[in-house]
């Protein structure tokens, strides 16, 4: 029996070779333009190198001693009263101001 050849449309191997064919085209020239014009864009643009800013130095450690530590808890001591309405807000400021010897 003799073969007869196939007349008309490219058979489904047919399609998937000429598709990646054209896939493959198709990518190495848009790959082609993409790198011409970062090229072009290159030597038309000049590079300025940013400047690497500097680390600021850490902060200096304060050592409280125990006198300011006693302040502290002082005050605290006032504001956790004139919070409870224990004190009025004039007397919380004059009491402040005698521990800070204002």
């Amino acid at each position: 029996m003799p073969v007869i050849g196939r007349i008309g449309r490219p058979g489904l191997l047919g399609m998937a070779a000429r598709t990646a064919v054209v896939a493959g085209t198709a990518t190495a020239v848009s790959g082609a333009v993409a790198s011409r014009q970062q090229a072009r864009a290159a030597a038309a643009e000049p590079h300025h190198e940013m400047p690497v800013p500097t680390p600021p130095p850490p902060p200096a450690m304060v050592v409280p001693d125990s006198s300011q530590e006693d302040l502290v808890a002082q005050i605290q001591q006032l504001a956790a009263l004139h919070a409870q309405g224990i004190l009025s807000a004039e007397e919380f400021a004059l009491a402040k101001q005698r521990l800070l010897g204002i």
